[in-house]
């Protein structure tokens, strides 16, 4: 991508996704992911009404007056934005490809990390771990992420979960908000995705296009497979033809929703023609 429109693009990803952060997502963002704890901050006059077991009688003697301890969170987490850079995001036929959804979702995240002193870190993956940032705060580190989902070209373009799963595991050793990006179009992952959650507090964003899940009736189409760049002629119009990919696109998205659900992991499901805060506030709320 020239540099000068890659700029223009990180400067309207940046625009819209911090507008929807503040304005309407990171406090439900915060709701969602709590700290490990409270901790002391200070002592204050005691008010009436105020919980009177957190009287801090020590001072309260000191100074013959009633004074309170207060406390605070401790907020700070880690979240990991492990987003599927596989050819089969290369896909949209409504109003942007997969990897676009995906992209606006990870900085929507990254800035209501930022906006909550959140450190943010991030792995791109096909069917192997492509690239990993190490988790930073900071503006600048988040606009150089979202740099990379712009410019990033991956080694291999096959998707697979199980090595990339393994490395959040056992390179982030820190229990951390996991948030699992892709359109999971790849083999069983269920096994590696239990250990993971176990360790980690894992969410998965599905993000799939709405002619993946409906057949058109368009007569002989030529599809290609962006994974595995294989072509295949197909007749559409026959509604047996229809019917049997959408058994088998139902049964597919029944596993996914299966194995998530069997792993304990959250899911919010996208399509690249909807509006993904809605969907998402929604799964932040079901916590």
């Amino acid at each position: 991508m020239e540099t000068t429109e890659l700029i223009k693009k990180l400067r309207k990803i940046e625009i819209r996704t911090k507008g929807l952060s503040n304005q309407v997502f990171a406090g439900e963002y915060h709701s969602a992911f709590r700290g490990k704890g409270i901790s002391f901050s200070e002592v204050r006059e005691y008010n009436f009404g105020d919980d009177i077991r957190n009287i801090d009688w020590n001072v309260t003697a000191r100074f013959n007056h009633p004074f309170l301890k207060v406390y605070e969170e401790e907020r700070e987490l880690t979240v990991i934005l492990m987003i599927d850079v596989s050819g089969s995001g290369a896909f949209g036929t409504i109003k942007q490809f997969k990897s676009d959804t995906m992209t606006e979702i990870a900085a929507l995240l990254s800035f209501s990390a930022i906006a909550n002193n959140d450190k943010i870190g991030v792995i791109f993956f096909s069917d192997k771990v492509e690239k990993f940032i190490p988790p930073k705060k900071g503006k600048k580190h988040i606009l150089r992420v979202i740099r990379e989902l712009l410019d990033f070209k991956p080694e291999h373009r096959a998707s697979a979960l199980d090595e990339p799963l393994r490395f959040v595991t056992n390179a982030i050793k820190k229990r951390s908000i996991v948030f699992l990006l892709s359109d999971f179009m790849m083999p069983d992952f269920r096994t590696p995705l239990q250990i993971a959650s176990g360790k980690h507090d894992v969410v998965a964003v599905r993000v799939y296009d709405r002619r993946e899940a409906d057949l058109p009736d368009v007569g002989f189409v030529k599809i290609r497979d962006a994974e595995s760049n294989e072509e295949k002629w197909i007749d559409t119009s026959p509604l047996s033809n229809r019917a049997r990919y959408s058994f088998w696109w139902n049964q597919h998205s029944s596993e996914i929703k299966n194995t998530f659900r069997r792993c304990g992991v959250d899911l919010a499901e996208i399509s690249t023609s909807e509006d993904y805060v809605k969907p998402l506030i929604n799964l932040f709320k079901r916590r």
